[in-house]
């Protein structure tokens, strides 16, 4: 069998003290996630989280920073390599259909999440928000894209 980890994006809105999240079903479960994704081929981590927040909850997304990144394997044994982005809304689309599977988008406190912890998707959600409020902040530069085709120096 081989390996391979699955590369995703998460993004932690903050407004008024409310973090964007989204309920969706995974596996016959209802969860809650902070809005992510997989990197989707030919795409920088920054468009795809971009996209993920629009596909997922219709809001606009501005990344300011990187929170870090996050292994997590599940009981299941798949392998989860995330880039967590924290950014601000823009604009939302609130008639915009949303992924299969996103049964409702929340803005919840740091203490209605963890109220609910069993009901998270993983581990890295709350993480990702106490990462953002605990001040862990890169700066987006920190990330190289780099195409096929460019030559090395």
């Amino acid at each position: 069998m081989v390996w391979k980890p699955h590369v995703t994006v998460s993004a932690v809105a903050e407004q008024n003290g409310r973090f964007l999240v989204v309920e969706e079903i995974v596996e016959g479960r209802e969860v809650v996630n902070n809005p992510a994704g997989h990197l989707e081929r030919d795409e920088s981590l920054l468009e795809a989280v971009v996209r993920e927040v629009r596909e997922e909850t219709g809001w606009g997304f501005v990344p300011d920073h990187v929170t870090g990144l996050y292994l997590w394997t599940s009981e299941s044994g798949r392998t989860f390599l995330r880039v967590n982005f924290s950014g601000r809304c823009t604009e939302h689309d609130r008639y915009r259909p949303l992924d299969d599977g996103i049964v409702r988008v929340r803005w919840m406190s740091r203490a209605d999440l963890g109220a609910c912890a069993p009901r998270l998707r993983s581990p890295m959600v709350l993480r990702c928000i106490d990462d953002h409020l605990a001040g862990k902040r890169f700066p987006l530069d920190v990330l190289t894209h780099l195409a096929s085709g460019d030559a090395p120096t």
